[in-house]
């Protein structure tokens, strides 16, 4: 397994909940759109390859994320459809793909480093998780020693699936020998006939691959979807600016 480290960054999304004609990548976290951040630190690794996944009138993330390459998501089919989306960039690719929502700006070098060290140690597919302080709503890690047996959703889970706190903060590292085949067997098979990302788990595992998770704290994940939650960010931000 080589070194080389991609990331897709997921950019279609849009900043209806936000109250702004902005795409939501775009919205400003102390002065910089959320997206520039994760690139700025994803330049500091260096990633070999970033790419940028945008809805068709994404021209201003385009923009915004120049000179990297960006590919259009034609309609919004889901997390794993989107990642699909970079094939043509990426289908020849070996090493650690990371793949990242344009909304969480405060993952860290070292996590993405973290990820991918585990890729490097032979793990298809890698998750990283966290512990918050309420749970609730998110999806959980179903771990069993070292291995990431499955990610459960919150409204699937049994009692005592629930009673699980680590958490899943959607991102996901991934061998780039075995990307493509693993989104191309998602299927959309689901009450919103969408292609989800977390599906790789269970797919990898079926393909006899292993998959793990890190942890990370939960400042660090933290994302945004609403006007609040991007305060909160700015919040953390600026407490990390101080540290």
């Amino acid at each position: 397994m080589n070194n080389k480290i991609a990331a897709v960054i997921l950019g279609a999304g849009k900043g209806t909940r936000m109250k702004s004609d902005k795409p939501k990548v775009l919205m400003p976290v102390c002065g910089k759109p959320m997206i520039s951040h994760i690139i700025e630190t994803l330049q500091t690794i260096p990633a070999d390859e970033i790419i940028t996944v945008i809805s068709p009138d994404g021209q201003d993330v385009a923009k915004a994320v120049a000179p990297h390459p960006t590919c259009v998501q034609e309609a919004q089919l889901g997390t794993g459809h989107a990642v699909s989306c970079a094939k043509n960039l990426l289908y020849d690719f070996r090493g650690t793909v990371l793949v990242i929502f344009g909304d969480t700006p405060l993952i860290t070098k070292q996590t993405f480093l973290n990820s991918a060290r585990k890729v490097q140690e032979g793990y298809a597919v890698v998750v990283l998780g966290f512990r918050p302080q309420d749970p609730a709503r998110y999806g959980r890690l179903i771990m069993n020693g070292n291995e990431l047996e499955r990610i459960v959703e919150f409204k699937d889970a049994t009692d005592e699936e629930k009673a699980v706190n680590f958490c899943n903060s959607g991102f996901m590292a991934f061998d780039g020998r075995y990307l493509f085949e693993i989104l191309a067997r998602i299927d959309n098979q689901n009450a919103a006939h969408e292609f989800y990302l977390t599906d790789a788990i269970a797919i990898a595992r079926n393909m006899g691959l292993k998959c793990t998770a890190i942890e990370g704290d939960a400042e660090e994940v933290a994302s945004a979807n609403t006007l609040e939650e991007l305060a909160l960010l700015e919040k953390y931000y600026g407490k990390r600016a101080h540290e």
